[in-house]
């Protein structure tokens, strides 16, 4: 599977990326080592959106906290960058893309990471990843 990540990025041109303890969502949780992944810098952080697509180095799971019942799974990852976007990809440019019934890539990305403002790790589409793969 093919994710993305959606969170701050302090250094967006960085060769690898730490990210502690990250909210999952639609399938975030199955992140593991040798996964292909898209960083998006969240602009609720400062950032713009797409930066790099990388390769998951690292991926485990962040333990449950006793005595809470409903808690979103989390996953700390460490990601080695193997390209930097040369187009901007982020909230302005999927905005446009809303009918979620109509079965597009930009329609997937935005309903994933901007329907909410929620920072997270998701799993994307094989159809969706071909995508931002253009901008790079």
């Amino acid at each position: 599977m093919i994710y993305a990540i959606k969170t701050e990025v302090a250094a967006p041109t960085a060769k690898r990326f730490v990210f502690g303890a990250q909210k999952t969502m639609y399938g975030g949780k199955h992140v593991a080592m040798g996964d292909a992944i898209f960083v998006l810098a969240s602009e609720n952080d400062g950032g713009q959106g797409l930066v790099a697509r990388g390769v998951v180095t690292a991926a485990e799971p962040t333990p449950r906290k006793p005595g809470l019942a409903r808690q979103t799974p989390r996953v700390s990852i460490a990601v080695r960058r193997t390209a930097l976007a040369k187009r901007p990809l982020g909230r302005n440019e999927l905005k446009r893309f809303s009918d979620w019934t109509d079965g597009r890539a930009e329609t997937e990305l935005n309903f994933k990471f901007y329907r909410q403002a929620t920072n997270k790790i998701a799993g994307i589409s094989e159809a969706a990843a071909t995508f931002p793969a253009g901008f790079f």
